[in-house]
């Protein structure tokens, strides 16, 4: 269902009387923790939907800032309740394993990644709309590149570039390709720094481009696509999960409230993320 932006402010102001699930009425104060990329608390959309969240449900959201394959190890482990990622591929294979609720994955947004780079450009990719064409050039010139080298849903989604232009990314390509295991804030930071060329998400970008000498030069290709999903932990292995307020909030982020808060969070006039969750093929 559609919401129109006018009416948003209204309608979330008014969430605080609505009725609410059975859960808010039979708990004190619960909880849940999410683990969850750097990208949705550093493009601060989870600042902007979770207090609408936990005004509904009166349900609190404590939030594990890391790489989407450090989310699904936590996940793995029992450590969370939630896990909010962008890797499908990952996210399959936690399905798979049998580590999702039966509810299994549910999307929730998306957005794209970009590679941006000095304004200078020395490896000459500007305007290319094939990102593989992008890092082949970027090879060649031994131009200074960032990688988070994180196992983060981004630097997956970096092997996978790097792999589709034809080349080893576990190999030793030497000094320009700069590996850091870092967030991707203190990754554009570091490209920033060093005049380097990175992938990296948009939502991120747009909170962080302003005045840091770089530019987006490669966008638009299909396998810049990037997808994020919800999944409420197995609570059959992991009992201390969370299943009721978990699901509370996988309906919420994928329902008609959460859908026009993400769609309605703007940085600077720029929307950062789209919400897709009626999305069959997400």
């Amino acid at each position: 269902m559609a919401i129109p932006r006018r009416t948003l402010p209204a309608l979330l102001a008014s969430l605080a009387v609505s009725s609410r699930p059975a859960l808010a009425q039979s708990q004190p104060a619960p909880f849940i923790t999410i683990a969850s990329s750097t990208s949705t608390e550093q493009s601060g959309v989870f600042g902007h939907i979770l207090p609408a969240f936990t005004q509904f449900t009166d349900i609190a959201v404590h939030v594990v800032a890391c790489g989407t394959g450090q989310a699904l190890d936590m996940g793995r482990r029992g450590e969370v309740d939630v896990v909010f990622t962008h890797d499908r591929p990952s996210e399959e294979r936690f399905v798979a394993e049998g580590f999702a609720a039966p509810c299994g994955r549910r999307p929730v947004m998306y957005n794209d990644f970009v590679l941006a780079g000095p304004i200078t450009d020395p490896a000459n990719i500007r305007g290319l709309h094939n990102p593989a064409e992008a890092l082949r050039r970027i090879a060649a010139a031994r131009a200074p590149f960032i990688s988070r080298s994180d196992h983060s849903g981004t630097h997956t989604r970096e092997l996978r570039l790097w792999q589709l232009a034809g080349l080893d990314a576990s190999g030793d390509r030497g000094s320009w390709y700069r590996t850091i295991g870092q967030s991707m804030l203190q990754a554009l930071n570091t490209a920033a720094a060093q005049q380097a060329y990175i992938l990296t998400d948009r939502g991120t970008w747009i909170v962080f481009h302003k005045d840091c000498g770089l530019d987006v030069l490669v966008e638009g290709d299909r396998h810049l696509y990037n997808q994020y999903s919800v999944m409420v932990v197995n609570p059959v292995r992991f009992p201390q999960v969370k299943m009721k307020a978990g699901q509370a909030f996988v309906d919420w982020v994928t329902g008609p409230f959460g859908q026009a808060a993400i769609a309605s969070h703007r940085f600077q006039g720029e929307q950062l993320f789209v919400p897709n969750a009626s999305s069959p093929d997400a």
